[in-house]
């Protein structure tokens, strides 16, 4: 039986992405008072990281946060429920698949949607969205050094990169993409992204019409013929960055909604707020008039927060040592669930600098005391845990037991301080690992992984962030390696080209290997998931051999709300319980 996906949204979650989690009075339990469900009302949601960008599409802006409050102020063609089930948003507009052979699919907005700023959602923003995220106009040639880059989607392009320039309808609010070659993940490709009209106004045209002509009127990138494009590369530069806001700007337009809800006001770094938007009527009506969110990356603040009454919902980074806690909250009358999450934690080594050298990269990973860190953040509450062997599959998936005897991940499975040492042959190198200072189980891996390298040569430098611009510095040259977190939607198998195919959005690292292109080309084109499984096994095999880094766990979800919600449902994918906050009521 084939192998259920991983796919990633960051992060991340993506983008859909690969995704860079009053008083009790005691531990007995209190009376729980239950009535009717009544519409209006607030909730506050405790969440890990702090919010800092309006665009969870780009590279920059896709972490689990952001894609998180751009879902619920933004609608859309489809969701996906807490089985990754495809969820066909009627109320919003349709999508047809109008043949296939040419593979062709036409997407239809309803006429009444529109943006907060009652501006309509039309064929310029679907024009828009297909142009950041298929790089139809790139032609940046790596190894020569020339070309351009526009747009910067943290998704795989390689999908929408097979379309020609779509078809725009005669009523304004439709287009139609023509695949050039068989694409697998056609359903889940697309959706309406970011508002033309601010797009344009900021980037310095007349108008959305403007945009959607120099779209329609630029030629296709050629590598081998680089050409720059001036207007182009503004407006491509705003959508890549524009959009980033530690707290909240002072022009609306950078925060419009057509979702749910809208944001209303932000501290930066402690808290967001989010209120019900009352055009809203293409998708599932809210029940709440208001949601706070607050960040804490603490998951014992988080409980706390809970246990006083200062949160309604929490979804701590689960770490180890912290059972009793959980089990405090549901004496206490409140509902804690716990399940394996669709993503994990992993070690990424960059392709340049100390670890150009492959030798080099080999020695560092013979050091990572990867069980010491399972235990550490994952210890207690998973039986039996274990690290991670494979870059693509996950424990309890078919393929997995199979793929991870000869994928090469058996040559770490514990730590090889000798061999590191034999590989170095007497060099120290000094290492640069990047990770968010406010994520404990990061921080506990990092002092690990610091301790142990130590010990073969390295001098291991401390390049933390905060949890505001980590995710942000991914993209730079400042580390040597990172620790981060990918966490799919379980659906669809994009996500893996759009980390390992060279050049690819969330490829931060520098990973070129050839022969993986092919496979990950012919992978994106077939809809056997057999063909599939064996494909996705061929590019693990690859990845381990290129000493790209460390699988370290499955990620762990745990998610506790209290007695006076309902509504909440868990889901293993990139937006945990965010995916359904409509239906979300106070009792």
């Amino acid at each position: 039986m084939p192998a259920r996906r991983i796919r990633q949204f960051f992060a991340a979650a993506l983008c859909a992405l690969l995704v860079l989690t009053g008083c009790s009075g005691g531990d007995g339990s209190v009376p729980v008072v239950v009535g009717e469900t009544a519409r209006g009302g607030t909730a506050t949601v405790a969440e890990a990281n702090a919010f800092s960008s309006f665009n969870p599409y780009s590279t920059a802006g896709n972490t689990d946060i952001n894609s998180k409050i751009g879902y619920i102020t933004h609608s859309g063609f489809f969701y996906l429920d807490n089985n990754s089930v495809v969820v066909r948003n009627d109320k919003f507009g349709k999508f047809e698949k109008v043949s296939d052979d040419p593979l062709r699919v036409r997407y239809t907005v309803n006429e009444g949607v529109s943006w907060s700023d009652g501006a309509p959602v039309d064929a310029g923003d679907l024009l828009l969205a297909w142009a950041a995220g298929s790089g139809y106009f790139d032609d940046a040639d790596a190894a020569a050094g020339t070309g351009t880059r526009y747009f910067s989607p943290a998704s795989d392009t390689s999908g929408l990169a097979g379309t020609m320039l779509p078809e725009l309808g005669d009523d304004g609010r439709s287009i139609t993409l023509e695949y050039t070659r068989p694409y697998a993940d056609w359903e889940v490709a697309f959706d309406v992204g970011l508002p033309a009209h601010v797009v344009a106004a900021k980037s310095g045209l007349n108008d959305e019409e403007d945009l959607v002509d120099l779209i329609r009127d630029s030629p296709r990138g050629n590598p081998g013929n680089p050409r720059p494009n001036p207007e182009l590369k503004r407006v491509a530069d705003f959508w890549n960055t524009g959009f980033d806001a530690g707290s909240l700007p002072e022009d609306p337009a950078l925060y419009l909604s057509n979702g749910p809800y809208i944001v209303q006001d932000m501290v930066p770094g402690v808290s967001l707020r989010l209120v019900r938007n009352r055009d809203y009527t293409w998708g599932p009506e809210p029940w709440l008039d208001e949601i706070n969110v607050r960040y804490t990356g603490n998951a014992e603040e988080a409980v706390q927060a809970l246990r006083n009454g200062r949160a309604d919902i929490i979804s701590p980074q689960p770490a180890a040592g912290l059972q009793e806690l959980f089990a405090g909250l549901e004496r206490q009358g409140n509902t804690v669930e716990r399940y394996s999450q669709s993503g994990y934690d992993h070690l990424d080594l960059e392709f340049s600098g100390p670890f150009a050298d492959r030798d080099v990269r080999e020695a560092f990973l013979k050091t990572v005391p990867r069980q010491e860190i399972v235990d550490a953040v994952v210890g207690g509450l998973v039986p039996g845990a274990a690290p991670l062997n494979s870059h693509v599959f996950l424990p309890g998936q078919p393929k997995y037991d199979e793929t991870a005897q000869d994928n090469g991940s058996t040559g770490y499975g514990g730590v090889d301080i000798e061999g590191a040492k034999e590989l170095l042959e007497g060099a120290r190198p000094a290492i640069r690992i990047l990770y968010n200072r406010d994520n404990p189980n990061r921080t506990k891996a990092f002092a690990l992984i610091r301790d142990s390298a130590e010990r073969a040569g390295f001098t291991v430098v401390d390049a933390g962030r905060g949890s505001s611009d980590w995710a942000e510095a991914l993209a730079g040259n400042g580390h040597d390696a990172a620790l981060l977190g990918w966490i799919g939607s379980g659906l669809g198998v994009s996500r893996v080209p759009q980390i390992f195919r060279t050049g690819a959005g969330s490829n931060f690292n520098g990973f070129s290997d050839a022969g993986a292109d092919r496979l990950m080309e012919e992978l994106a084109g077939t809809s056997d998931l057999a063909r599939q499984d064996e494909l996705l096994a061929d590019i693990d095999r690859r990845v381990w051999e290129n000493a790209y880094g460390l699988p370290l766990y499955q990620t762990v979800g745990t998610t506790a709300f209290s007695a006076r919600i309902t509504g909440v449902k868990t889901s293993p994918g990139p937006l945990g319980v965010w995916w359904n906050a409509w239906e979300w009521r106070l009792v």
